[in-house]
């Protein structure tokens, strides 16, 4: 198979990928309006498990499992359980096309945690496009105005945030560890994390959200192969824009399941980080081009 023909099955599967994603976070969003925050997050790991599991088994089978950095995975971990709940409770409130607007800002986040935790140079082109990314985030949140300055949205942040330091710690994990492992046990630690953390306010799971709960964790299985096997096949610069179809998805859904639509402001805001992160691609491209010419 040619390159471009790579990259064109790793596009369409990349595509898979965001939709799969996107329907899981309207199921989260429908489960969270019944059920607290971690409990939320302790579901949709425990969902997804046994369609992992199935994956590890067909693929490289327990032995790909084999942990050999813990205190990376454990905080990786960690930081799952702190993103998921985030993400969950901004969910709750915030339509979602407003939180995919936010979350845009992780591959911001990522270039620039890349400095100081993995020692990479970012020149001032890319600065400069995370800079122009965090004014978006500051139109999004309106602090002067009536806007979306609240819990909420500072949650979108933190699920971020959250996001940047996990995708940073696999960069990390890939060197010694297995796909496999680094996704079955994120699971893991996001069900039992975040369900010990419940417990105490755990809410008995209603009988009609058992296929809503199905649903969530097919969902997310599906959209963590496919995004596993677009990077796998495709050229990173290549097929990550294809992420920003997510606010597309947000916006149908918002206006099917819930009735609503963005206001113009949120549609500028996110322009403005979506145009940041593309250019932002752009030179990480052309960065990469020039060293490995």
């Amino acid at each position: 198979m040619s390159a471009s023909q790579s990259n064109v099955r790793a596009a369409w599967t990349m595509l898979v990928a965001v939709a799969a994603f996107s329907l899981m976070d309207a199921g989260l969003k429908q489960l969270s309006a019944h059920y607290p925050s971690f409990q939320v997050a302790s579901l949709r790991g425990a969902a997804s498990l046994p369609f992992v599991l199935v994956w590890v088994l067909a693929t490289g089978g327990l032995a790909s499992l084999r942990i050999r950095r813990w205190s990376l995975h454990l905080l990786r971990g960690a930081i799952g359980v702190g993103m998921m709940a985030s993400f969950v409770y901004a969910l709750r409130s915030l339509p979602l096309s407003t939180a995919y607007s936010i979350f845009f800002v992780a591959p911001l986040v990522i270039t620039a945690l890349s400095v100081p935790l993995l020692g990479e140079k970012v020149g001032p082109r890319r600065w400069t496009a995370i800079a122009i990314g965090l004014l978006g985030v500051l139109v999004l949140l309106r602090p002067s105005g009536e806007g979306l300055v609240s819990l909420a949205a500072l949650a979108v942040l933190a699920a971020a945030l959250g996001y940047a330091l996990s995708a940073i710690t696999v960069r990390v994990l890939a060197r010694t560890d297995s796909v496999q492992s680094i996704m079955f046990w994120l699971l893991v630690m996001i069900a039992v994390g975040s369900g010990l953390l419940a417990w105490p306010d755990w809410v008995p799971i209603r009988a009609a959200d058992a296929w809503l709960i199905a649903g969530v964790g097919a969902a997310g299985a599906l959209g963590q192969y496919a995004i596993t096997e677009a990077f796998r096949i495709g050229e990173a610069s290549a097929i990550a824009p294809l992420e920003y179809t997510a606010l597309v998805w947000g916006v149908l859904l918002d206006l099917s399941v819930w009735g609503v639509l963005p206001d113009a402001v949120t549609w500028i805001g996110a322009a403005i980080i979506v145009a940041s992160g593309l250019y932002l691609l752009r030179r990480e491209r052309v960065h990469a081009e020039a060293e490995h010419p």
